[in-house]
């Protein structure tokens, strides 16, 4: 198996690395000028504030070695200013200076200084330690790259893996619904209907602790496959042009259990939590579980029944209203809104249909922007 090597880091230039050399004394400038200038691009300062204007410039600096003794401004302060801006804190910075006790040099590190270099000048120290903290800065750009590229192709691996699930929730609900011909939008707009409803109750006192914007972004994503269940059920009872006898709705009502078995076993495969299938699986569970305990499979009542079941209850009950079934046409906006509004405390949870009433406009814009193709 070949493995996916990192891409080697570019420079931005070919250009040899520049240093910039800060000193009141222009023939110590000359000094390294001279030493330093046949390897690298040596800019000059003759103090600290023409330092400062460098290195906040358009030059790019990899290096400046910084006098300690400067009048008006010393190489200490010129090293403050240089920390604190977000454009040169990463400059390394080596002392040059007279001042030769371990005070000074551990004064100097201590204020960020990544090295001391001592008068009078040595020439071999001194292209020794220039040459290794250059070496070292190329060493943590390139790190510093090699962390850019990987950061960005954790998002966009990450952004592929979530495409890819949405398409294959999509796909799986889909194909659930292709055993309703005439269902068309329902999917869109039950997703669309949780999302408002979610969103309304998100500040209510019994919900807000729940309904966290991530918590909307996966209840909107499971939304789809509340009904997955339903490819266990026969086609002579899915399709009944008419009422279910007493066994047929037996069977029918089956398709909430066979919809979360089929969702645990995925859940086992992974053999850890997915909070989306997680959610996925109590909705397509308990989503026809009703607010006074009549509904199945389980006849749980009142707060018992998941939040994202009880959304759901009230979507797919709207929807299921709106919309032309095999059995039955299509009702009036109006005369749906009457029958979710009666249901209030008895099938649905109250305060949930209050947010649905609250916000009944927006619910009708989505029925009347995914109508189904008739």
């Amino acid at each position: 198996m070949q493995t996916k090597a990192f891409p080697r880091y570019v420079p931005a230039s070919d250009l040899p690395d520049t240093v910039l050399v800060v000193d009141d004394d222009t023939k110590n400038l000359a000094i390294l000028g001279r030493l330093l200038r046949p390897q690298y691009e040596v800019l000059a300062a003759p103090s600290g504030e023409r330092a400062l204007q460098i290195a906040t410039g358009t030059a790019k600096l990899d290096l400046i070695l910084l006098d300690v003794l400067m009048p008006e401004m010393g190489g200490y302060d010129v090293l403050a200013r240089l920390r604190k801006n977000p454009a040169t804190r990463d400059i390394p910075v080596i002392f040059v200076t007279g001042l030769n006790s371990d005070e000074d040099e551990e004064k100097g590190i201590a204020l960020g200084a990544v090295d001391y270099i001592t008068k009078p000048y040595r020439p071999p120290v001194v292209l020794a330690r220039v040459r290794n903290h250059l070496e070292l800065k190329r060493a943590r750009d390139w790190l510093k790259h090699q962390n850019t590229y990987l950061e960005a192709e954790v998002v966009r691996r990450t952004e592929n893996l979530l495409l890819i699930q949405d398409i294959t929730i999509n796909a799986l609900a889909e194909l659930a619904e292709t055993r309703h011909p005439e269902t068309g939008y329902h999917i869109r707009r039950t997703q669309e209907y949780v999302r408002i409803l979610a969103g309304r109750l998100q500040t209510h006192p019994r919900f807000s602790g729940y309904l966290t914007d991530a918590a909307i972004v996966l209840l909107t994503k499971s939304a789809p496959l509340h009904d997955i269940g339903k490819v266990g059920i026969p086609d002579y009872i899915l399709l009944k042009p008419g009422k279910l006898n007493e066994e047929e709705w037996a069977v029918m009502k089956t398709h909430s259990r066979l919809g979360a078995l089929a969702i645990e076993r995925a859940l086992r495969e992974a053999d850890h939590s997915i909070d989306f299938l997680d959610i996925a699986r109590e909705i397509a569970h308990s989503h026809h579980e009703k607010w006074d305990g009549s509904g199945y499979p389980e006849g749980l009542e009142g707060d018992a029944i998941p939040i994202p079941a009880r959304l759901m209850a009230l979507a797919d009950v709207f929807d299921a209203l709106i919309s032309r079934r095999v059995y039955k046409q299509a009702f009036p906006l109006q005369e749906v809104r009457n029958i979710i509004a009666e249901g209030r405390g008895r099938h649905f949870d109250p305060d949930m249909v209050d947010a649905f009433l609250d916000g009944f406009d927006e619910f009708a814009a989505i029925a009347e922007r995914y109508q189904d193709e008739v």
